[in-house]
């Protein structure tokens, strides 16, 4: 693989010896630049430095305008494979039934299932932020019915008037 910051073709390399690679991957031993140019001029194809760093530099003979053609491709398909982790708020409140629990907590495995984040959220109105110890109950019971295909990312905690807490799924290596 060639370094990207310092890409460095034909005239644009500065160095008098170079360790020379040839098209098809053959070495080619220590050369001046001149003649390495030379030899890279005679098959139509151009002299890439794919390694600045070492005495001498490595330069391989290629089709540099191929090559960066692939490498873009290779990087296109490497973004189009990425999962992209979103993070889905699922609000609930202090005095939540059962009922209504179990329906959220279908949708928070749904979105743990999809390898999505699930940031949990509970709104006190009124007097009810004199009662934080509910909400923080019906936090961590959402996480314990969760604990086997989610880790908590970020322990319950108030802001403001309300109390929010963040669980990731859980890595499966």
């Amino acid at each position: 693989m060639i370094s990207k910051e310092q890409q460095q073709v034909n005239e644009a390399i500065r160095a008098r010896e170079v360790r020379l690679i040839g098209a098809d991957g053959e070495q080619l031993g220590i050369q001046p630049l001149r003649e390495a140019l030379r030899l890279a001029g005679e098959q139509n194809l151009d002299l890439v430095n794919v390694a600045p760093q070492a005495k001498p530099p490595v330069c391989r003979i290629m089709d540099y305008g191929k090559y960066r053609y692939e490498q873009s491709k290779r990087e296109k398909e490497a973004r189009r494979n990425q999962k992209i982790v979103q993070l889905k708020e699922v609000r609930l409140s202090p005095s939540i039934e059962d009922h209504d629990v179990q329906t959220k907590l279908k949708n928070v495995v749904k979105f743990l299932e999809q390898g999505d984040k699930v940031k949990l959220s509970i709104r006190f109105r009124g007097r009810e932020i004199t009662h934080q110890d509910l909400g923080r109950r019906v936090l961590v019971r959402m996480a314990e019915e969760v604990k086997e295909i989610s880790e908590v990312e970020r322990h319950p905690k108030l802001e403001g008037r309300q109390m929010i807490m963040i669980l990731t799924p859980k890595s499966s290596n």
